[in-house]
């Protein structure tokens, strides 16, 4: 542990403690010997400010006096390995957001975050090259769309914008209440109140254009009410759940599908011949049958019927295609 972590670990040591921390305690947690630890409770207490008491003898113990040390921050902002790793994380997820989506409005926070990166004690860079995000199936998303979207969700305004369906590639307008942002599959989905049609929506944030934020406050929907209109069924597609899939794999898949999170409330059992059976909520079958076929002939459709011959149906259309 170096001398920063070290520092950093010791305020937060005597802030938390409602008693004098012991000395050989507090050696133990910065791993250093006693000169060391005198001399980082003299530099954290004559350099930066902090309020230490001591009690001196055999039984030597610090903490911070009671009343200032609630309220006493160590300067600037400190953060330990493990705080910079997540932050170095981040940083890759920041650069790797899209196509100036959130690159544009986020480069300053960027810019802090590289700062803080440096290691303080010798100017050494982390090795940012050293974490990999790679996206995937990524869609282009227009920057000032998204801003004027993201801006209607959280300034709670009503929303109108024209938008055209992949599935009819046909223009409609909406007026909608937006209710939350989603990411899902490296892509952004907007959850809407549709005054229109009355009703719960999701649309792709990449297929709206013309999107104008009003001066009417948008209608706020229950979380749960969104959550079981939106987020229940398999996917991204909304509706209430029809009917519960149920899939098996075999024993060389089953060892990557029994790690894998399809959904909140699935279902997964391990079968004595080593191959796995996962049962899942769905409402729309579409992308669904598409997760499954990735798995070729390791998947199967087992329930229901219905879902069982829509992927035989699925099969032999890609079949035919090799003929």
């Amino acid at each position: 542990m170096d001398r920063y972590e070290r520092i950093l670990t010791l305020h937060r040591l005597l802030k938390s403690a409602h008693y004098p921390v012991p000395l050989p305690r507090l050696m133990d947690e910065l791993e250093c010997s006693r000169a060391t630890l005198y001399r980082d409770v003299a530099f954290l207490r004559d350099a930066l400010g902090a309020p230490i008491e001591s009690a001196g003898g055999e039984h030597a113990a610090f903490r911070y006096a009671v009343g200032e040390g609630e309220r006493f921050e160590l300067p600037g902002l400190w953060l330990t390995s493990d705080e910079l790793a997540a932050l170095l994380a981040l940083n890759e997820l920041i650069g790797r957001s899209g196509p100036g989506v959130l690159a544009g409005a986020l480069a300053p926070f960027k810019a802090r975050i590289e700062h803080l990166l440096s290691d303080q004690g010798t100017g050494k860079t982390l090795p940012i090259e050293r974490i990999r995000v790679i996206a995937w199936g990524e869609r282009k998303l227009d920057q000032q769309v998204f801003r004027v979207v993201a801006g209607a969700v959280l300034e709670r305004k009503q929303l109108r914008f024209r938008y055209r369906a992949r599935t009819t590639n046909s223009d409609s307008h909406r007026r909608v209440s937006p209710q939350r942002l989603t990411h899902y599959r490296d892509n952004w989905y907007l959850d809407v109140w549709d005054h229109d049609r009355e009703a719960l929506r999701s649309f792709a944030v990449d297929r709206i254009a013309e999107p104008q934020a009003l001066d009417e406050p948008a209608r706020d929907v229950p979380e749960q009410e969104l959550n079981d209109a939106l987020a229940s069924s398999y996917g991204i597609f909304a509706g209430k759940p029809k009917a519960w899939a149920t899939l098996r794999f075999s024993q060389h898949a089953a060892r990557w599908v029994a790690d894998e999170h399809w959904h909140s409330q699935q279902k997964g059992e391990w079968l004595p011949d080593g191959r796995y059976e996962l049962q899942v909520p769905y409402s729309n079958s579409k992308e669904l049958l598409m997760d499954v076929l990735k798995y070729g002939p390791d998947a199967e459709v087992v329930a229901p019927l219905s879902l069982r011959e829509e992927m035989k149906i699925q099969l032999q259309l890609a079949l035919g295609g090799y003929q």
